[in-house]
C-alpha cells in the first residue's frame, strides 16, 4: 500500500514536544504498532519519507483506526530534541490502553438491558490534558462506566493527562472516536439519554434533572463549549446553579459536580453499583 500524498495533513511544519507520550523513529513506532497498538493514539508522518516500513506503519495504523497525520516537515522540541533522530516519523501514545467504542457500546447496552442506570462521560474537543485527566479521575470516582474522547482536536491521552488522572486512566475504559455525532446517535440507540453541560440560564438546572436514567454526560471544550452539531444531539442541556454571575467553574470542575450529583441521585434511589467493566 503506497502513501496517499493527498491525505489531509497538519499543514506545513509539525512540532511535537518530547515527553512521556511521544515515540519517534521507524523501528520504535513499528514495534509499538505491532505489539501494543491499543496504546497508540496518533501517527505523524513526514510526507517525503518513503519506504516499505513507513508504508507498512501507515497501513497498520489505518487498519486499527488510528489517526494518521501527514506534514511537510516534522520537528521535535524540548530537552534532548537535538539528539533525537525521528526519521520523519513519530507517534503519540496514551497513558493507558484504549477500548474499542463498539466494545464499550456493547457492554453498556447489555447492562442497560439488565436495568442498570449506566453513566458515561464524553469530552467534546477538550484541549487541556490536565482537565481531561481530572475529568477521567472524577468519572471513575463517581462510578461512570467509561469515557469517550474525540480523536481530532483533543488533548492527547498521554503522560500529562495520565498524571492528572492520578491513575484513573488505567482503570476506566477509554475510547477515541472520529465522529462524535455518530457515536452519540449509537449511544442513544443503546438506551442512553444525552445530557449536555452548558453555562446558560435557559438550560435545565442540574438539581431539577433526573439523572437516574442511563446517562451520557457531554462536556465541551474550555473556550467554546459544545460544538453545534454535538449540542443538537443532546436530549437535554443542563447547567449548574451558581451564586455569582462570574463563570467560576472550569470544564473539569463542572463535570465533577454533575457526575457526583448523578451518583448521589442513584444512591438515593438504591441503584446497583456500577463499577467499570474492563476487558
Amino acid at each position: 500500500m503506497s502513501l496517499d500524498r493527498n491525505d489531509k495533513g497538519g499543514g506545513g511544519e509539525k512540532r511535537l514536544r518530547l515527553g512521556e507520550d511521544l515515540l519517534w523513529g521507524v523501528h520504535p513506532v513499528f514495534e509499538t504498532l505491532d505489539k501494543t497498538p491499543e496504546i497508540v493514539a496518533e501517527v505523524v508522518v513526514q510526507k517525503d519519507r518513503r519506504g516499505g516500513k513507513v508504508e507498512k506503519i501507515v497501513e497498520m495504523a489505518r487498519a486499527r483506526n488510528i489517526k494518521v497525520t501527514f506534514c511537510e516537515s516534522l520537528r521535535l522540541t524540548g530537552e534532548g530534541s537535538q539528539q533525537a533522530r525521528h526519521q520523519g516519523l513519530a507517534a503519540r501514545v496514551s497513558g493507558a490502553p484504549l477500548t474499542e467504542f463498539s466494545q464499550l457500546l456493547e457492554q453498556c447496552a447489555r447492562r442497560i438491558a439488565a436495568g442498570e442506570a449506566v453513566r458515561l462521560v464524553v469530552c467534546d474537543s477538550l484541549q487541556d490534558p490536565h482537565n481531561l485527566g481530572a475529568i477521567i479521575r472524577s468519572a471513575l470516582a463517581a462510578g461512570a462506566a467509561g469515557a469517550v474522547v474525540t480523536r481530532e482536536r483533543s488533548a492527547p491521552l498521554g503522560g500529562t493527562a495520565a498524571k492528572a488522572s492520578a491513575g484513573a486512566m488505567a482503570h476506566l475504559p477509554l475510547c477515541q472516536v472520529t465522529n462524535l455525532v455518530s457515536a452519540l446517535k449509537d449511544l442513544k440507540k443503546a438506551g442512553f439519554w444525552i445530557f449536555g453541560a452548558v453555562k446558560e440560564d435557559e438550560a435545565r438546572s442540574l438539581y431539577d434533572t433526573d439523572l437516574t436514567v442511563p446517562c451520557c454526560l457531554v462536556v465541551g471544550s474550555e473556550g467554546k463549549g459544545l460544538r453545534p452539531l454535538v449540542r443538537r444531539e443532546c436530549d437535554l442541556l443542563v447547567s449548574i446553579p451558581m451564586r455569582t454571575s462570574l463563570d467560576s467553574l472550569n470544564s473539569s470542575v463542572a463535570a465533577a459536580v454533575i457526575l457526583f450529583e448523578a451518583l448521589r441521585q442513584n444512591l438515593a434511589k438504591g441503584s446497583p453499583d456500577q463499577s467499570p467493566e474492563v476487558g
